[in-house]
């Protein structure tokens, strides 16, 4: 487990909901993938789910399995409406200009695994 703040500060990531304090979720892995129906069936509760998608669909899915952070890989930045339904579900946007593989990786590393 980590403090999503280490992290983000590897990655050189860019918060896009400030008002959600990093400081404070813990996450105990990652899932990578660009499919939501994947996610949804495979992600577990606690992970950060890196991506490249950035439309609202990412949010429902985000809030249905748990996951507290969305790492959006490639320098993808989700706009306005995406992040105000991020903050009223309390999940974290964060963009890097790193790719997934890069970005999963310093993950790994992150966590001790």
């Amino acid at each position: 487990m980590s403090k999503l703040s280490e992290f983000i500060a590897r990655i050189d990531g860019k918060i896009h909901t400030p008002a959600i304090d990093p400081e404070s979720i813990e996450i105990t892995g990652a899932y990578v993938s660009d499919m939501l129906s994947d996610v949804m069936g495979s992600a577990k509760p606690d992970q950060a789910w890196i991506t490249i998608m950035k439309h609202l669909n990412v949010i429902a899915v985000a809030s249905m399995t748990g996951i507290p952070v969305i790492i959006f890989a490639k320098g993808n930045v989700p706009d306005d409406t995406v992040c105000d339904k991020a903050l009223e579900e309390g999940i974290c946007l964060v963009s890097s200009n790193l790719d997934t593989f890069i970005l999963a990786g310093i993950l790994y590393q992150t966590l001790g695994l």
